[in-house]
């Protein structure tokens, strides 16, 4: 999962209100609207002591709609400089929760928008597409009309016909390379994770087979939908939430199934808290890989465990003394070890996947895979050999 989003949190030094509250419209909620919600939240952070600007900022930003229909949540964490993040989750908390605390509460937002995905729909027939871009600032739709307008064939018969018809043909085909540039112009500018294609069952192979390999890549086929009226959008939508579903899945095993691998291999990863702030500490990681109980509780097989942070992302190390050793002096801090894991791994665009209990074997409940692996790398001996299975998630 990309956790770039939480990039403008570096550099602040805190404290910070974090909150994750359920963001549905009143009259699809069972209880009170979203400015109810947030007035209790309000007054419980303003028990914490958030000072009010803090508070002011936050309510600007909650109350002000996402323009996401159905049930959703939102995460906003502020500090005195404003709204640091504002990211929609596709799953409202049972619970709303919010904290003012010297760092923010990341690890339950990452599990929430780890069940998010960024997502570009495009509707075509053969005159155009509309495009709906999800993602975690709502929705937001377009629509693209192709420039070729001779797309109905004919009733006539003989040698007019023919022609008509292959002009017709043509068009569409025109048409579909059309769609397909504006396709690829917005997977390029919004970058999305998936695209789903729906509409006319002839625009929709034309327009797929016009798009560029990595476009391609992200493409998956989903039936029922299309541009104009008749779509029954119940089904489509469940159709949607199924493709979206297998995409999250295979995104998640698709990074556990190269930790397997490559702790077999004892190559390019790595498992325990020490090793992973090894290689975390010398920009190795490509995806930090943490036990989902962590996500689900804030808790897990670390025990409470602490770990020392500098002011560079990639200043991570087990105590005070080992960054003293390499001259790190100054805006010295002990985090909760995941807190601190998390943000040396924002700092150096890896990813993160929580992994489901039985998934895979971790040792405190931490693990890496890597880009980079040299003599310096930590060398990983099974847990069964090295007696220490008490740790193994």
């Amino acid at each position: 999962m990309k956790i770039d989003w939480l990039k403008p949190l570096l550099g602040h030094p805190g404290p910070f209100a974090t909150v994750y509250l359920d963001a549905t419209l009143s009259e699809q909620a069972a209880d009170r609207d979203v400015e109810g919600r947030w007035n209790a939240v309000r007054k419980e952070l303003a028990r914490q002591k958030a000072p009010e600007a803090v508070l002011d900022a936050i309510e600007e930003a909650v109350l002000r709609p996402a323009r996401v229909p159905g049930p959703h949540g939102r995460v906003v964490i502020a500090d005195d400089t404003g709204v640091l993040v504002d990211r929609v989750v596709n799953n409202p908390p049972a619970i709303t929760s919010s904290s003012w605390a010297v760092v923010p509460a990341l690890l339950q937002a990452a599990l929430a928008a780890d069940e998010s995905v960024e997502v570009l729909k495009v509707a075509v027939d053969r005159q155009g597409a509309d495009f709906l871009r999800a993602g975690p600032g709502g929705k937001v739709h377009s629509t693209f009309e192709a420039p070729h307008d001779e797309i109905a064939k004919t009733g006539s018969t003989g040698v007019k016909r023919a022609r008509i018809e292959s002009r017709a043909e043509d068009s569409w085909g025109r048409n579909a390379d059309a769609v397909a540039a504006e396709i690829e112009r917005q997977v390029a500018e919004t970058r999305p994770e998936l695209v789903v294609l729906t509409g006319d069952k002839r625009a929709v192979p034309l327009a797929r087979a016009a798009l560029s390999a990595p476009t391609a890549e992200k493409v998956v086929e989903v039936s029922g939908g299309g541009r104009g009226g008749g779509v029954h959008e119940g089904a489509f939508a469940e159709r949607v939430s199924e493709a979206l579903d297998s995409y999250r899945e295979r995104r998640r095993e698709r990074v556990l199934a190269e930790l397997r691998r490559e702790l077999g291999r004892e190559s390019n990863a790595v498992t325990s808290v020490d090793d992973v702030v090894a290689v975390l500490s010398r920009g190795q990681v490509k995806e930090l890989v943490l036990a989902e109980e962590f996500g689900a509780t804030g808790t897990g097989p670390t025990n409470g465990r602490k770990l020392w942070i500098g002011p560079d992302p990639m200043h991570i190390a087990a105590s005070r003394s080992d960054l003293e050793a390499i001259g790190v002096t100054e805006r010295l801090e002990e985090l909760p070890a995941t807190v601190a894991l998390l943000r040396a791994a924002v700092g150096q665009d890896a990813g993160l996947t929580f992994a489901p209990e039985g998934s895979v074997e971790l040792m405190d409940g931490v693990a890496a895979t890597l880009r980079w692996r040299d003599d310096g790398t930590p060398t990983e001996a099974l847990a069964s050999m090295s007696g220490d299975d008490r740790r193994l998630h």
